[in-house]
């Protein structure tokens, strides 16, 4: 080749010095003609006479740009590209072929193979120049890719470990709500609470209870607090302090007559109590529903007020199913909220059951909620169940009826059997 087709160029000072560039031709007078004129443009340049050669090399040192004739003896520099993108390097490198084609499928068939340009012999300084530019601003976007992607790596492991750490103290803290509902079963003798809670996360924002008020009366609870994270788990156990039957002083059931004995609140004015709590002392953002209720055998009734939680419901001892109640407020949403309550007669035989919006409102595959029809039709099914059988018979039927046993929202309930 003639030396006037590669002239001499003046140092480019904008080039980048530290890109390796492999030439691989088995004509020598070539490759020492392309490596003059990188040179003098500040590349670090590597010779070889075959693919065979310029494939080890590239093996064993991270090369930026590569010049291949296509025609050598052996490997071809067509199948040196393809052994050379098969290295499958973490860098990238760019691929000049050196070629005579000019042919179409020729080109498509060296673009198949991994290459990224083509130049024609001879091999023209500014032909030449413009290519390595090209190569040169698609090996800066890699690099940056490159970095990009590390600093993402190194972000996703970071948040891995913030989410192990946060999992475990999450998985701490169910265990500790979980003791607010420690008695699964309580017996008071003449009735027996029986209790369910699921929470669709590690921790949930429901709460069902019961207390013993005296030898005749047992009150039960179940409260729904807005969301299911952390913040709800946190506020289901204030309100459970508020509403334990050890301590009767702390319980907002309770109030002191004028003689200073404890004296059990009616429903309403329970309810009406926690609405106050709940704006003038708590100011949280965030509010609940309950169902608050009195049974009392001596009278044979039930009293109870429902402030924007599901219908409670009375199992008859004949198979029957009375649903309780009007709705109400939520409890946290508006001042001096008005509460209601309501009696009924119940006798020994009879099931008291409360539970969550976690039944009502979940979603079944034909896109409407198993709502307070499923609840009813799903009750008269395990009508002759009680206690634990019965709520695991309704948890059962719900994950039947929406087709999993994940539910998207807490699932709780509390029964209470009178015997």
């Amino acid at each position: 080749m003639s030396a006037s087709l590669l002239p001499v160029q003046p140092v480019d000072p904008g080039a980048a010095s530290t890109r390796h560039v492999l030439v691989v031709d088995d004509s020598r007078a070539q490759r020492h003609m392309v490596s003059m004129q990188l040179r003098r443009w500040g590349y670090r340049v590597t010779e070889c006479e075959s693919g065979d050669a310029g494939l080890a090399i590239c093996a064993d040192e991270p090369v930026d740009i590569i010049i291949s004739d296509w025609m050598m003896p052996g490997l071809t520099g067509l199948e040196f590209c393809r052994k050379f993108r098969d290295l499958g390097r973490e860098s990238y490198g760019y691929f000049v072929l050196l070629t005579s084609k000019s042919e179409t499928t020729e080109i498509a068939d060296g673009l198949e193979a991994g290459a990224d340009d083509f130049l024609t012999k001879p091999v023209a300084s500014s032909e030449l120049r413009a290519r390595l530019r090209a190569g040169e601003r698609m090996l800066a976007m890699q690099a940056e890719l490159l970095t990009k992607n590390r600093v993402i790596a190194s972000t996703l492991i970071e948040l891995q470990k913030l989410y192990d750490s946060l999992d475990r103290d999450l998985i701490e803290a169910r265990k500790l709500q979980q003791t607010l509902i420690r008695d699964r079963v309580r017996d008071f003798g003449w009735a027996r609470a029986s209790l369910i809670l699921r929470n669709s996360g590690r921790v949930g924002g429901d709460l069902v209870g019961s207390f013993r008020v005296d030898d005749d009366r047992v009150a039960v609870y179940s409260i729904d607090v807005s969301g299911h994270g952390v913040a709800s788990a946190m506020m289901t156990a204030r309100l459970a302090g508020f509403l334990t039957g050890s301590s009767p002083d702390q319980n907002l059931a309770y109030d002191k007559s004028p003689t200073g004995a404890q004296v059990l609140l009616p429903p309403d004015a329970v309810a009406e109590r926690f609405n106050r709590l709940m704006l003038e002392e708590i100011q949280a953002e965030q509010y609940f529903t309950m169902v608050f209720a009195i049974v009392d055998r001596a009278l044979g009734t039930v009293s109870l007020s429902q402030a924007g939680h599901p219908h409670p419901y009375i199992l008859r001892g004949d198979g029957g199913v009375q649903t309780l109640g009007q709705g109400g407020l939520p409890i946290g949403l508006i001042p001096g909220a008005g509460y209601d309550s309501y009696h009924a007669d119940i006798a020994p035989g009879d099931r008291l059951l409360l539970v969550s919006d976690g039944f009502t409102e979940c979603p079944l595959p034909s896109g409407q909620d198993f709502g307070e029809e499923g609840m009813l039709l799903s009750l008269r099914r395990s009508a002759h169940l009680s206690g634990a059988d019965l709520l695991e018979a309704l948890v059962w039927d719900l994950s039947q009826q929406s087709g999993s046993d994940s539910f998207p929202d807490d699932v709780s309930g509390i029964v209470l059997d009178l015997l």
